[in-house]
């Protein structure tokens, strides 16, 4: 079985982010996050069909086939990630999804956040738990400095989970993005490895 290395042993090497696993859950989770493989391509095409009316009008994930394998080849890049959070007691079940994007190294090593859920196992908790695996995992194997989510501000819950996930608001981005045909506003937050790691440490 291949081992993978971690990204903050080479940095700026020629390791993807796909080829790093993410850490085994903590203990008492019931999520684990694992690397989106090309045979998830039917469960991933049913939660966003199944979950389209969760998932719109704030993002459009791959319904069709197609769309699936493009994903999936980007996956594979070295500036992407696609993470799957599963049911720990049911591995097939898909909790979520989150892509880390555009990473950028040298002196940013920042990236974009993106994430949805399956609308079977929304609001349970259940991101929340995936978020908090996903940001030890971008600030640690991965070794960013800083992550960007941009959610349309009408989105509240994805508001409330990047909050609650220690995200700041720092700005507003007016016709920022083009979904579904529309160029929409979008809220800016962040987060950087520091911050994490102050949110972690022992009051």
């Amino acid at each position: 079985m291949l081992r993978r290395r971690p990204l903050s042993a080479v940095v700026g090497g020629a390791v993807r982010p796909s080829e790093v696993d993410p850490e085994a859950p903590p203990e008492g989770a019931r999520v684990s996050l694992r690397v989106l493989e090309r045979a998830d391509r039917e469960p991933f095409l049913a939660l966003a069909r199944e979950s389209r009316e969760l998932h719109r009008p704030w993002t459009y994930p791959p319904e069709r086939s197609d769309q699936f394998d493009d994903l999936f080849a980007r996956s594979r890049r070295e500036d992407f990630a696609c993470l799957l959070a599963c049911l720990v007691d049911e591995p097939g079940a898909i909790v979520g999804v989150f892509t880390i994007s555009q990473i950028v190294r040298g002196a940013f090593q920042s990236a974009y956040l993106g994430y949805y859920a399956n609308q079977r196992h929304a609001g349970q908790g259940l991101m929340r738990e995936a978020m908090e695996q996903v940001l030890d995992h971008a600030f640690g194997p991965l070794a960013l400095h800083r992550l960007e989510a941009n959610i349309q501000p009408g989105n509240q819950p994805s508001i409330a989970l990047a909050r609650g996930s220690g995200f700041r608001l720092e700005g507003f981005s007016p016709r920022y993005l083009l979904i579904g045909g529309q160029w929409r506003d979008h809220e800016r937050f962040a987060i950087t490895a520091d911050e994490r790691a102050a949110q972690k440490s022992p009051s």
